[in-house]
């Protein structure tokens, strides 16, 4: 019998409350630049750096599970080597 490895850490739930939760703050911030009372071209440079913000993080969260998935996948490899060198050692094994 197989069993399949977990693939996120994460729950639904905190998956949802994430997602609204970005939604929340992103909406707040839009509200707050497009009702400041200034320029237009201020709002566009606020909303500019918003936007680059948003991709920005989006882009350290990327490299961030990206890595995490590789210290898995090493780990998991150290540990099958460890398990397949325990399988093979007898320690009654008398060596002469």
């Amino acid at each position: 019998m197989s069993t399949q490895p977990k693939l996120s850490g994460t729950t639904n739930a905190f998956f949802v409350q994430s997602t609204i939760s970005f939604g929340v703050a992103l909406v707040a911030v839009s509200f707050g630049i497009a009702y400041l009372p200034v320029d237009g071209w201020v709002r566009a440079f606020l909303a500019i750096g918003m936007l680059y913000t948003v991709t920005s993080a989006f882009g350290v969260a990327k490299c961030v599970r990206d890595r995490q998935e590789v210290t898995e996948l090493s780990s998991r490899i150290d540990q099958a080597r460890l398990e397949k060198l325990l399988a093979e050692h007898d320690p009654f094994k008398v060596e002469g």
